[in-house]
């Protein structure tokens, strides 16, 4: 591993260990002047303009101290108020859209098929026992946001699309998968145009036969239902959601034809997200009604926790509604840097394109790290599209069962959560590698690959490098034969260097402010103490608006968990109707929110910054120092099978 690869991987802890040396020596050199008694006059010959800042302690230091300090306050502030504004801007046309009834959008989902049931074999989507994949055996166009009604055009026929659903799961329950599917199946275009695959992993005893049962139950219910089994013994591999998606998407694709590729979305889910069906049919109308970049196209929607928040304490509650502002802050109209959360689409060819899920054990935070690996591969010129279909997900829940213990095992649940965010910091460095390599190769025009199951396995690029394809005296002879009748080649825009800022800027955003905050935080008090009896005031003028910055920041934030009320009201209220009409609805969890009822929130949101944000990113990039490797655990999530379990036990007791 060379040099500039390990310290990328340690972005975030050594640009806190250089941030610290710059306090340090900064309020030490500022404190020794002071209390020495140094005290510089202007000699009388001087004019007014003369400024002594310049016999500051630290020099030159002094000045990158405050101005990055202050600049760090600004980015802090800027963030809830881009949340407040996406959030507005998403409740506003989400309202909207309602009242015009998204099930308009069902009539242009394309022609229907006759449907299948298909379930898996082990020949073809479990570990490949003779492959040497296992150890032993076993374009970017105009931003569309796509918050409006698309229109494939008047008597146009639109080309079907499947949509390839994978679930990666790892020892979920039962009843939250079948859960989940109930919700997939429910849709009216489950039967045409779902493909569903269940991403099962070895390492989870019976975990086969469990996919089968639940297979056998669903068969009917969708055009196809299959399962993969991702080996646990792949070396370079790290157990996750990332290899898991990895392994089935390289499966799945080997299923679809060149010529349907174009047309197959892949959507990854979570085992516990309920999509509505307006998601699916929302997809399949962006992507048809915009060719020109549709393989050049990452979809994400918001999402919502609206099933079990009424169950958990009021601090876990807050720290997923911010959570969610994070990810939500990219999805307004025009916004051009849209990472997804959990739920995202992107084509099968798109997928072709990058080689797929990375499996190792930076691409932790599979979703942030998947979309910078598309943003990199396109030069920056990855289209962002946001569909305007909020994906219910669940709090997570540490099995607590009320009182200051059942209190403290859900915030521990979280705080692991969100130390599993907070892993993915290793995507900084990842990006920062990627923006290298891409600078390198910026004069390369063309580039080719091949569809993504006859890629090879654990190489670092998808792509055939283009002196194979450049003999012309083989060149007809390898067409006919077929050794080059799978490969595309792609012509490369030149990178867009406006959007690569606006991505480091997001991922210094997530990885390293919550952080440097914290420390800056503490640096500027010292600071201003320190210079208390300075002469010139310029520098501690600057840093004493830290604190202003501050309150605007966090008054903020409390505006935006207010405009997130009726963003939640209308998400439960539709998510409400839909399963009334599918038949889902009893024994279904909907959590409601009022003032009334979650005044405490606000009370929460000081205490929730640090605890799930400066603490667990401080925890993981100083771990990262020995380690890069984190124990992927599974969260707790509330099932409306179980609700409808207790209530019975209940019954049946009485």
């Amino acid at each position: 591993m060379s040099i500039f690869a390990w310290c990328s991987r340690r972005v975030g802890g050594l640009s806190m260990i250089a941030l610290l040396a710059l306090c340090y020596y900064v309020i030490t050199q500022e404190s020794t002047l002071h209390r020495h008694g140094y005290k510089f006059e202007q000699p009388e010959t001087m004019t007014a303009s003369y400024s002594s800042t310049s016999t500051s302690g630290a020099g030159l230091w002094t000045y990158i101290f405050v101005y990055y300090c202050v600049l760090v306050h600004i980015a802090v502030l800027i963030f809830p108020v881009r949340a407040c504004w996406a959030v507005w801007d998403l409740t506003n046309t989400l309202s909207r859209a309602t009242r015009n009834s998204l099930r308009e959008v069902m009539t242009k989902s394309g022609p229907r098929r006759g449907s299948y049931a298909s379930v898996s074999s082990s020949e073809t989507l479990i570990p490949d026992q003779s492959g040497p994949s296992t150890a032993t055996s076993s374009e970017a166009g105009d931003i569309e946001t796509g918050m409006v009604y698309m229109d494939a055009g008047e008597g146009s026929k639109p080309e079907p699309v499947i949509h390839a659903i994978v679930i990666p799961n790892y020892k979920e329950e039962v009843d939250t998968l079948k859960e989940t599917l109930d919700v997939l199946a429910s849709h009216p275009q489950a039967t045409t145009t779902y493909d569903v695959y269940l991403g099962m992993e070895q390492r989870e005893q019976n975990g086969e036969s469990k996919a089968l049962n639940i297979i056998q139950e669903f068969a009917k219910k969708f055009r196809s239902i299959d399962y993969t089994v991702h080996p646990s013994d792949i070396p370079g591999e790290a157990a996750g959601k990332g290899s898991n998606m990895g392994w089935a998407a390289r499966k799945l694709s080997a299923k679809y034809p060149n010529e349907m590729r174009k047309n197959v979305l892949v959507t990854g889910i979570d085992a516990d997200s309920h999509l509505a069906s307006t998601y699916f049919a929302l997809l399949t109308d962006m992507h048809l009604s915009h060719p020109e970049t549709a393989t050049t196209t990452l979809y994400a929607a918001p999402i919502i926790f609206d099933r079990n928040a009424h169950s958990v304490p009021a601090i876990v509650r807050v720290a997923d509604i911010l959570w969610s502002a994070g990810g939500m802050s990219g999805l307004y109209r025009g916004s051009s840097i849209a990472p997804p959360t959990s739920v995202y689409s992107l084509s099968l060819e798109l997928l072709d394109r990058v080689g797929g899920w990375d499996c190792d054990a930076e691409a932790i935070g599979e979703d942030l790290h998947m979309y910078v690996k598309c943003f990199f591969a396109l030069n920056g010129n990855l289209t962002s599209r946001t569909i305007l279909s909020p994906v219910s997900q669940s709090n997570v829940a540490g099995g607590g069962k009320g009182g200051v213990r059942g209190i403290l095992i859900d915030m521990q649940a979280r705080y692991k959560q969100a130390l599993r965010h907070m892993w993915g910091a290793l995507d900084s460095g990842y990006a920062l590698r990627k923006a290298v390599e891409m600078w390198q190769d910026r004069k390369q025009t063309t580039r080719a690959f091949r569809p993504l199951h006859r890629a090879h396995v654990g190489a670092s690029e998808p792509y055939i490098p283009l002196s194979q394809l450049d003999v012309e005296e083989s060149a007809e002879h390898d067409r006919e034969s077929g050794i080059f009748s799978d490969v595309t080649q792609e012509t490369m825009k030149e990178p867009h260097l406006e959007r690569i800022f606006y991505m480091g800027h997001r991922l210094f955003e997530a990885h390293i402010m919550p952080v440097h905050m914290t420390i800056l935080v503490l640096a500027s008090a010292l600071f201003m103490w320190v210079t208390e009896e300075k002469d010139d005031d310029t520098l501690r003028w600057l840093v004493s608006w830290c604190g202003p910055l501050r309150a605007m920041g966090f008054m903020a934030v409390a505006f935006y968990i207010i405009i997130y009320e009726r963003y939640h009201r209308i998400c439960v209220t539709t998510r409400e109707k839909e399963m009334r009409e599918a038949g889902l609805y009893e024994g279904m969890c909907f959590s409601h929110r009022s003032l009334k009822t979650n005044w405490t929130d606000y009370a929460m949101i000081p205490i929730v910054a640090p605890l799930y944000g400066s603490i667990p990113c401080l925890q993981a990039e100083v771990s990262h120092f020995w380690s890069i490797d984190l124990v992927y655990t599974v969260s707790k999530k509330v099932t409306r099978q179980r609700a409808r379990s207790i209530h019975d036990l209940a019954a049946g007791m009485a």
